[in-house]
């Protein structure tokens, strides 16, 4: 009903109200008096009249009644009974108990019982027109919260403590009957039992935590999907003395949507945890990475293939029994996947006869029946080489989403980079093992006749009585030769990096290589201890390398004078000369100035340097003293520096010359991780 604002019955829009159906339930004669008053004051009223609570129940399940109004002391009961009997039936509607029987004990058990409103009934005439118009308020306020519900989004509905409906809002009707067992009316809905109508629902979480709420007289929220709507919701039901009222969203999107977001987290872990293992195979993970993408997909089929030519190999798959297996090959025309490689780039067909009705004349097509393809270009160093594909023999009802795409774009740029990493491990392979051969070659076909030289030479020198000074370049010549030859066999073998690093004490591996270079009249300064992340045997040699090269070539003696010198700022911070640093000095037995050599980290603990004090480098020069074959020394190999470059590159680090703070030479090593201390 429309719910008038006043009386005269006329409602707010000005249109005439509808009646409001009114059950006054009295046996004192009093009956006329409400009659009349609601007639004298034009209240839209029908009013229905009866002396017993029975009678009364009898006309509430017979006729739609908009509100009960009742004396206290009945023919058969009191008026509470008959309001227990109108709760249990319709918790919501409005009850007012219109009497002069009552105390304060009928009043607190009236508001227990959920009354409406408590009205004396003398004097009559007034107070029926004050009965009457609280009537109208309160069937008004039921009508605004039944609208108000309507309106919701939320589902709602409300049960009796016999669990039979006595409200359902709009949504909840809709919501109720499509989970109904059997087809019911909207109208027959209220006052039917709910596990009757749905007995699907017996036995499941939402019929666990309704009887939950209503025991324990406690408020339940949860989340439950129902399998027979294939529905996720959630329930916030609240309990009271009368029943229980539910209110229900519909919130599968969001659940599919955290589950998918879920999944596809779970997908990029496992494809991480697949990658990430050092000791599987490159073919064992792609497998791996197929069964991944199907899944996801859900793919009938998933492989990796190569092309020859204009032959399509499949290299590795994860198909159905009928499907292809590993080495089968098509002709490259008759497939999908011709058409991502011809344009590099990732096709994506939920649909191919719906969105590339071209393609439907070839063989996937038409004889395998390949109705839905995702497919991305396998590149290995800029040219592809074949495709990373997924696809199905039913047309898919909802295109591939992004996300989607761009898994399997991640999953073909990975296998893109292992095989280009793959195909540059076999071409160093290769190269290592030419090295190994040369190594080879020299350690034995060159230093053997070279030893049997040497030999025959002491013979020669001992029976030699010509001028000794052609013995001594012989001599000089075959010294050279031998050292030309272990520092070849130093860079064949040294290898292109450090594949285990572990901490090396830098102090203790420089005082080591010291010891191996004749370093007579010359000194070692530590600057600082500090530890270098890399291999020890290939520092040390490092070390002794640039170590030689100070005492070989900076000779004080040889020092050019300070003017002629070109002046170069040090990368490094720390002072060059402090005395609390160690020195490890050797008397000059012949007289010449002797070399100091500092070591120590760099101000950034990038790397570390090596500098001396000797003659130092010319400017012009020091881009070419790591190129094989340099040297300025009459005896040198041209390779000592060249090594260091090397060991260097090997640690993943670089190496550079600049002039010492002393005028000599100084060599930064940078790009290996260091430890200061």
């Amino acid at each position: 009903m429309n719910s008038p604002e006043q009386f005269g019955g006329v409602g707010s829009d000005g249109e005439d109200a509808e009646t409001i159906e009114l059950l006054y339930v009295d046996d004192t004669g009093a009956t006329a008096t409400v009659t009349r008053t609601a007639q004298s004051l034009g209240t839209p009223f029908e009013v229905h009249t009866c002396e017993r609570v029975s009678d009364a129940v009898e006309r509430l399940e017979a006729a739609s009644i908009d509100c009960v109004v009742s004396e206290y002391a009945l023919a058969d009961r009191t008026g509470l009974a008959l309001l227990g009997e109108v709760r249990e039936r319709a918790p919501e509607m409005p009850f007012v108990l219109f009497t002069d029987d009552g105390d304060e004990s009928v009043a607190r058990e009236a508001i227990t019982l959920g009354i409406t409103e408590y009205i004396e009934k003398t004097p009559t005439e007034e107070q029926t027109e004050l009965l009457l118009r609280r009537v109208v308020e309160a069937v008004s306020e039921r009508e605004e919260r039944t609208a108000i519900l309507d309106r919701m989004a939320d589902a709602f509905f409300a049960l009796d403590r016999n669990w039979e409906f006595t409200y359902l809002n709009e949504r909840g009707r809709e919501i109720i009957r499509s989970a109904a067992s059997d087809r019911v009316a909207t109208a027959e809905l209220v006052g039917r039992n709910i596990w009757q109508i749905i007995p699907g629902a017996i036995g499941t979480e939402f019929y666990d935590r309704y009887h939950e709420a209503m025991d324990e007289q406690s408020p339940v929220s949860f989340e439950a999907r129902y399998d027979a709507l294939d529905t996720w919701f959630e329930v916030r039901a609240y309990p009271s003395a009368t029943g229980l009222s539910v209110y229900f969203r519909d919130i599968t999107d969001r659940v599919e949507r955290e589950q998918s977001i879920a999944e596809r987290e779970e997908a990029l872990r496992e494809m991480y945890r697949v990658t990430a293992q050092k000791e599987t195979s490159l073919e064992s993970k792609v497998e791996a990475l197929l069964g991944i993408g199907k899944d996801l997909l859900r793919t009938e089929f998933a492989a990796l293939s190569r092309i020859e030519g204009q032959t399509y190999v499949f290299e590795i798959t994860d198909t159905p029994e009928d499907g292809p297996e590993p080495g089968d090959t098509v002709p490259l025309s008759t497939t999908n996947c011709e058409r991502a490689i011809d344009e590099e780039e990732t096709l994506v067909l939920s649909d191919i006869a719906e969105q590339a009705p071209e393609l439907t004349d070839r063989a996937g097509f038409t004889e395998q029946g390949i109705a839905c393809y995702l497919g991305t270009p396998v590149v290995v160093d800029g040219s592809v080489t074949g495709t990373f594909c997924f696809y199905d023999r039913g047309a898919r009802t909802e295109p591939f989403a992004d996300w989607e795409v761009t898994l399997v774009e991640l999953m073909g740029n990975w296998v893109s980079y292992e095989r280009e990493r793959q195909r540059r491990e076999q071409a160093l392979t290769r190269e290592r093992n030419r090295m190994a051969d040369f190594a080879n070659f020299v350690s034995h076909d060159l230093r053997n006749p070279l030893s049997v030289a040497t030999g025959h030479l002491d013979l020669i020198e001992a029976e030699y009585d010509g001028d000794p000074e052609h013995v001594r370049k012989v001599e000089s010549a075959l010294e050279r030769m031998d050292a030309l030859i272990e520092d070849v066999l130093t860079l064949a073998r040294s290898g292109d990096r450090v594949v285990e690093a572990s901490p090396v004490d830098a102090e203790s591996t420089a005082r080591t290589a010291w010891a191996g270079v004749d370093t007579e009249a010359e000194t070692l300064e530590i600057v600082d201890s500090f530890t270098l992340d890399g291999d020890e045997n290939r520092l040390r040699q490092l070390f002794e390398n640039l170590f030689r090269n100070a005492v070989e070539h900076g000779s004080t003696g040889n020092r050019t004078e300070s003017d002629d010198s070109v002046e170069h700022g040090s990368t490094d911070s720390r002072p060059e000369a402090d005395d609390s640093v160690e020195r490890t000095d050797v008397e000059d037995g012949d007289g010449r100035d002797g070399v100091t050599v500092r070591v120590g980290p760099l101000s950034d603990d990038s790397g570390f340097f090596v500098a001396d004090d000797g003659s130092g480098i010319p400017a012009d020069e020091r881009d070419q003293v790591f190129e094989k074959g340099y040297t300025t020394a009459t005896e040198g190999t041209g390779l000592g520096l060249r090594i260091v470059r090397e060991i260097a590159k090997a640690h993943s680090g670089n190496v550079s010359v600049t002039e010492s703070d002393d005028g000599g030479a100084r060599f930064d090593v940078s790009g290996i991780d260091v430890d200061s201390r």
